[in-house]
């Protein structure tokens, strides 16, 4: 395989001549009912990609198709699941695939099967989490946990807590609610306090996550909740689980009721599939709805093998994606999920795209000459519209959109109004902003006039269960992997994230060594 500098490709060129055609684009005639049924793929979990709001020809996608077999996306990504060392800033795998399936050779590493290693990790956190729900498994006082707290930051927060609010309606729907879960991330205080003021102690299990075992900002958490947990007379090695690596402090420490494990191989925004999420979604909606978020997961991964662009939603999607950031010079992307229960969801892409691609510089260290990861931003459906999306409509800055919606709600509890239910009148909504945003309207008043050409992508199912979770978390981290190959950076490390990390130290050791650092701590009253 070859590792090349997007530019550098003979497709590079010929989508750079598409595109000025491309900005030309007439939404109005080529958005029929016809090109709405036919510019779908197939998706796993019963989901649907749609792009026929998208300013892609058979010209673009054809070149894109030429684009993905070039820099030999497929076969880089095959690489990725065989274990080969992908993450070349940190000399690393990338592994978070196999944890929900082996679709690769046998990895191994230092003499241990890793796919087995994973296993043997989801059956161990399983098995606590039945015990948790059948009674065997309680606090210092004997009585049953009815609380799960996860303590972690970054990927060790926004993945678990969005997949949570995800489900959290489904489960109670379905009868599959166990244990209520919240979490505390920020450093803030103020996090940990009020979260701790929600929850009767003797009844909470804590869920303390950090791989490295160092996480200042956990940490610090940490010994929030043993301080409050003491201060009520409860022993907090009865009352909190490590999610950690094994090599870490945190790792065979009899300070904790138990210790799951994972590697440096998973990175952490790429960790929900493993316990870092499985645990507390495990301890919230039972080990089975968890493993079915694998299966979902699974399915997707299989299905990005796809070579053909048409048959595989992830790579399409990436490459619609790098047309739209490198060709028609769009540097933001919104996700928009008309599910409130995807309320978090957009948090957790915005780490997962903009950790993984905010790269400038390519898998050799060398500057690239071209553009890389988007911004991502976003907010549920219908909230967003009575928000930002004046400035998606007629601002100066066209936002390539993409929507999430459901045919039914996760309740199933409605109501009509006005002749039609609230999810009837959400679905509307959702159809209306989509052509609203390609094909604008015109108006005498400049004020009241759309000019439209914003382009949009759908991705549709039934309903939001686990399994269809799972294939929308994994299109999306496999979107930003094909993404990653085609710019030919490392989406598998985070240096940018080092810097503060080493001064916010030197400020707490008072000897900043900057007159810079000094005069912000005096104005802080650090």
């Amino acid at each position: 395989m070859q590792y090349t500098n997007f530019d550098k490709t003979r497709a590079f060129k010929t989508l750079s001549t598409l595109a000025q055609r491309s900005l030309r684009f007439d939404y109005a005639a080529e958005l029929t009912a016809e090109r709405i049924r036919g510019a779908v793929a197939p998706m796993a979990g019963g989901l649907t990609y749609s792009f026929a709001a998208k300013p892609v020809a058979t010209d673009v996608l054809a070149a894109l198709q030429t684009l993905a077999d070039e820099q030999e996306l497929i076969a880089k990504y095959k690489a990725i699941l065989d274990g080969e060392t992908m993450n070349t800033g940190e000399n690393r795998k990338a592994l978070h695939h196999l944890l929900r399936g082996q679709l690769g050779k046998d990895v191994i590493f230092e003499g241990k099967n890793l796919g087995d290693f994973y296993k043997q990790e989801l059956a161990r956190f399983s098995r606590f989490a039945d015990g948790v729900h059948a009674g065997t498994i309680t606090g210092s006082t004997g009585k049953r946990f009815a609380y799960a707290v996860q303590i972690g930051i970054g990927g060790s927060d926004l993945g678990p807590r969005a997949l949570y609010l995800a489900l959290e309606q489904w489960a109670v729907t379905e009868g599959k609610k166990k244990l209520t879960a919240k979490f505390i991330s920020n450093v803030d205080p103020d996090d940990a306090s009020t979260v701790i003021a929600s929850v009767p102690l003797e009844e909470t299990v804590f869920v303390l996550v950090s791989k490295s075992g160092i996480t200042q900002e956990t940490l610090a958490n940490e010994l929030f909740v043993k301080e409050k947990l003491k201060a009520a007379g409860l022993d907090p090695s009865k009352h909190i689980v490590a999610v950690t690596s094994e090599t870490s402090p945190l790792a065979h420490n009899p300070a904790y009721l138990d210790s799951f494990y994972m590697d440096d191989f998973i990175g952490g925004r790429y960790s929900s599939t493993s316990g870092v999420g499985g645990v507390i979604l495990s301890l919230a909606f039972g080990s089975n709805a968890f493993k079915q978020i694998l299966e979902g997961a699974h399915e997707a991964d299989a299905l990005a093998l796809e070579s053909d662009i048409l048959k595989n939603a992830s790579l399409l999607d990436a490459l619609i994606g790098v047309w739209e950031r490198n060709f028609l010079n769009f540097p933001y992307t919104a996700v928009l999920p008309y599910s409130q229960a995807l309320s978090r969801f957009p948090a957790h892409l915005q780490q997962l795209d903009m950790e993984s691609n905010g790269k400038r510089v390519n898998r050799s260290g060398q500057p690239v000459a071209y553009s890389t990861g988007p911004v991502v931003f976003g907010e549920p459906g219908t909230n967003g519209q009575h928000s930002f999306y004046q400035l998606l409509h007629q601002g100066t800055d066209i936002v390539p959109l993409q929507f999430i919606g459901f045919i039914e709600s996760q309740r199933k509890d409605d109501v009509t109004v006005d002749g039609s239910g609230s999810q009837t009148k959400l679905k509307a909504n959702l159809a209306a902003q989509i052509v609203a945003f390609a094909k604008g309207k015109t108006d005498a008043n400049p004020n009241k006039e759309f000019t439209g050409k914003r382009p949009s992508s759908l991705i549709f199912g039934k309903r939001l269960t686990p399994h269809a979770l799972g294939a929308l978390l994994a299109h999306f981290e496999n979107k930003i992997m094909f993404q990653g190959l085609v710019w030919n950076i490392n989406s598998f490390d985070q240096e940018g994230v080092q810097l503060g990390k080493a001064l916010t130290k030197k400020v707490l050791a008072g000897n900043a060594g900057d007159a810079a650092l000094d005069a912000y701590s005096r104005l802080l009253d650090i």
